[in-house]
């Protein structure tokens, strides 16, 4: 099949076979009781866009339904009930905010590393958008593109509360570790 496009080749995330991961880390007197939950992005769609070769006008989109996250790690039904109503209502404030989006401006070649690359973009989270820049490990063939990395975000930074319960002695850190490996289908 001929590239479309000026050679641009489309690819869309497949996410069946995928996996966006956030962990969120404890923090305050009770940390070293508590355990630092893990949640799986279960509903995201995105595409990607690149010449071959040279990842000339490159550009990322992904857009997450923030309803979709669920916590991964084994815990009580009424721990899970507590943690998912704290997190979609009082954090996330998914009835408000919906989703989430990142657009990139601009993908570059790193100096990292081979196959490494620069991705600069907007992220808009919980209605306020800032820069963010990753860098992802992207491995394309013809029919498929798999991109890997993580990346650090402070909940702060996007005015999201910082989750505590037992009247604070038990409450979350600013940072979230977020990780990921996507894997796109091309599409023509």
């Amino acid at each position: 099949m001929a590239p479309v496009n000026d050679g641009l080749v489309h690819f869309s995330v497949n996410t069946e076979k995928s996996l966006f991961t956030v962990q969120v880390f404890a923090a305050g007197i009770a940390a070293v009781l508590a355990h630092s939950p893990k949640f799986a992005i279960r509903d995201f769609v995105g595409e990607m866009e690149f010449v071959p070769g040279s990842m000339q006008k490159a550009s990322v989109r992904l857009t997450i339904s923030v309803g979709s996250l669920e916590i991964m790690d084994d815990v009580s039904s009424s721990d899970r009930r507590q943690i998912e109503r704290v997190m979609f209502d009082e954090v996330l404030e998914k009835s408000r905010y919906p989703k989430i989006d990142y657009k990139s401006s601009h993908v570059s070649a790193s100096k990292n590393g081979e196959h490494i690359y620069r991705i600069d973009g907007d992220l808009t989270l919980h209605g306020i958008t800032h820069d963010m820049a990753l860098d992802a490990q992207i491995l394309a063939s013809e029919h498929l593109l798999r991109a890997q990395g993580s990346f650090s975000l402070m909940q702060s930074d996007y005015k999201l509360k910082i989750a505590s319960v037992a009247g604070g002695t038990l409450k979350v850190k600013d940072e979230l570790k977020c990780a990921y490996f996507i894997v796109g289908r091309r599409q023509d």
